[in-house]
């Protein structure tokens, strides 16, 4: 490639960050330079690479447990902060299930976790639950509901995100049960809802069908509880001028 630009050069090396960093890169000696510049050619390319997982994970906004506040979530005494963010649950197979009112952390919590499991080579799929049965109803109609639930078999950790929002039809509430059947003391699942349990039926329609859920994900599970005002209630109304004043 004589008379190539460093531009060509690199992208037939497929070095894609170094024309953008190169200039950037304090120098001191030759190894030196080489090596910072080719550790922020492979930072850049891990960088990436995550955001490419997280896009392929289903997450819909990109969450992280450093800016997450713990405060208005009591834990088990079967767990710990430490215990739940080291992801020693998906080791275990155990799920967690984090249960209060909209807007109080849960879904935040729950893409952090996944994030992190991501970054840690763990295969994660996040559905809100409404999607997931959708998913999976139209599966089944077009006679592909074998394959997707061997795609979600292969998951280390599931996130049903929003059960509780919106009823679900009796052939879509089968199909979840059977998700978490599948999963149960194999994979690990984490699921968010402003609903206790005892209104899961009003949900899955269901009376035995939802007790045998909650008996599923219930065993080896993490129960968290949620509580306080919502986080985006408590923005919007910081936003509003204080007439009195």
């Amino acid at each position: 490639m004589a008379g190539a630009t460093l531009k060509e050069q690199c992208k037939a090396l497929k070095l894609a960050q170094i024309p953008q960093i190169y200039l950037d890169i304090p120098y001191s000696d030759r190894e030196q330079y080489l090596t910072d510049l080719f550790e922020a050619e492979l930072d850049a390319r891990r960088a990436n690479r995550v955001k490419r997982l997280i896009k392929k994970a289903g997450f819909p906004v990109h969450k992280t447990l450093e800016d997450f506040d713990w405060k208005p979530v009591t834990l088990p005494e079967t767990t710990s902060i430490t215990d739940l963010t080291g992801l020693n649950f998906i080791e275990r197979h155990e799920n967690i299930l984090a249960l209060g009112a909209v807007g109080t952390g849960k879904t935040h919590l729950a893409i952090a976790l996944g994030i992190r499991a991501y970054t840690e080579g763990k295969t994660v799929r996040f559905y809100r639950c409404l999607d997931l049965v959708n998913f999976l109803l139209e599966s089944h109609r077009q006679g592909r509901l074998g394959k997707a639930m061997d795609a979600l078999k292969k998951a280390d950790l599931l996130i049903i995100d929003e059960l509780g929002f919106v009823p679900l039809h009796r052939d879509g509430a089968e199909l979840l049960f059977n998700v978490v059947a599948q999963a149960y003391e194999r994979q690990s699942i984490i699921v968010t809802s402003n609903l206790q349990f005892g209104k899961w039926n009003t949900v899955l329609g269901d009376n035995r069908l939802t007790a045998a859920l909650i008996d599923r994900l219930v065993h080896h599970a993490h129960i968290l509880a949620f509580e306080g005002e919502s986080y985006r209630l408590q923005k919007a109304l910081s936003a509003i001028p204080d007439e009195t004043s």
